[in-house]
């Protein structure tokens, strides 16, 4: 009998995230005591954002072709605890920026491996099987912010994740006790065959459409939360933690529509989800570059990060869907777009914040227009059942 992974892997990925979530508003902070402008705070998002990337995809392949992913997991957590808390100790905005980039490499190693197992396991309910996991990463931006907003309302930045790293090097403890239960498969080599599948899989129309697709919904995505915090601050004077509870309310609703979203698209699809998706957060995110009003802005934010947040599960299905047996590697692979190329947007969003905040929200919504656009590209699919569903490698 199989192991039931789903909630073992969300509180696991809730504690992996923690960290990497408070710098939503730990990099702003950082930011603000250092006197950095809003486009210096962006280049601290990409760099953090890119560390992430460089992970994804190496970890992908470790999913495909080591056997015991259990302590592969478990790792990643001391990774992250040890990263970020070296990172409380620097003085300077390049060493800052290096070794949370270099923390972010050990939370990113965590998610193509767990979505990996679990898209295995589950392969009639990949998408509901990846939103359960995604509701743990969701969690953690409702636990994170506001106590993130808190730590920074009574402390600095640097005692702020020194204390937010305690759960995750906890969780990693515990983990070593659960990594004997994750399901081991024949241990392999990557050879150059496989390299050249991935490479034809992903090099064709197909294919190049859903890499652009998932960057240009984590583009939306990015532009919106890098200068949210910055945009309340300036404009309608939230402090920290007021900050943190809205989003955290955004991303609260957003986390508790994944699986739900994930169920809906193995039944009809994934097109219809990924298009009305990405149509609302468009429209949302121009609404409130045009809003003056705080609680038109609270309220349209709101529905853009809900409504983006709540799709992500379906994108990632749809990765595997179009690639079939390779789940780790596909995920990692699509991991490394969402955080690699889309990390350009927190840098653009920061140089438009230097005209005005509010244009990043134009911007998110123009990545979310040609994303919706690319979603209506998307073949129609199939619910997935068991017998269609590809077989694991």
């Amino acid at each position: 009998m199989k192991p039931n992974l789903l909630i073992p892997f969300s509180i696991g990925h809730c504690a992996n995230d923690l960290v990497p979530i408070g710098m939503y508003l730990i990099i702003p902070a950082f930011g603000t005591a250092m006197g950095l402008t809003p486009a210096e705070i962006g280049l601290l998002f990409m760099i953090h954002y890119l560390g992430s990337s460089l992970a994804y995809f190496p970890a992908g392949l470790l999913a495909d072709h080591v056997a015991n992913r259990g302590i592969l997991l478990a790792l990643t957590f001391f990774w992250v605890a040890a990263g970020y808390f070296l990172a409380s100790f620097t003085e300077g905005f390049w060493a800052f920026a290096i070794l949370i980039a270099v923390a972010g490499m050990g939370d990113a190693a965590w998610h193509p491996i767990a979505t990996g197992v679990l898209a295995q396991m589950h392969k009639a309910r990949r998408a509901y099987a990846l939103g359960m996991h995604a509701i743990g990463g969701h969690l953690s931006e409702v636990i994170a912010l506001p106590v993130v907003g808190v730590l920074l309302v009574w402390w600095d930045w640097r005692v702020t994740i020194q204390i937010l790293v305690i759960p995750t090097l906890l969780m990693g403890v515990v983990f070593l006790f659960i990594a004997p239960k994750v399901p081991r498969h024949v241990n392999s080599r990557p050879t150059r065959a496989d390299f050249s599948d991935i490479w034809n899989v992903w090099t064709t129309g197909a294919g190049m459409r859903v890499i652009a697709l998932f960057t240009l919904y984590n583009m939306a995505l990015y532009a919106i939360i890098t200068m949210m915090p910055l945009y309340l601050k300036d404009h309608h004077e939230f402090g920290w933690q007021d900050t943190s509870i809205a989003m955290a309310a955004m991303m609260l609703f957003g986390a508790m529509g994944q699986p739900w979203m994930g169920k809906i698209s193995d039944q009809i699809g994934r097109k219809p989800i990924s298009v009305m998706g990405n149509g609302i957060a468009a429209v949302a995110a121009f609404v409130a570059y045009l809003s003056t009003s705080i609680e038109v802005t609270l309220i349209s934010l709101g529905v853009a990060l809900i409504v983006g947040v709540a799709i992500r599960a379906v994108l990632l299905a749809a990765a595997v869907d179009h690639a079939g047996n390779r789940e780790g590697t596909s995920l990692g692979l699509a991991f490394a777009f969402m955080d690699g190329f889309a990390a350009s947007a927190a840098l653009l969003a920061g140089m438009a914040g230097e005209i005005h905040l509010a244009y990043a929200f134009l911007l998110a919504s123009g990545f979310s227009v040609l994303a919706t656009i690319l979603a209506l590209a998307m073949p129609r699919r199939k619910a997935v059942t068991v017998a269609s569903a590809p077989a694991a490698s």
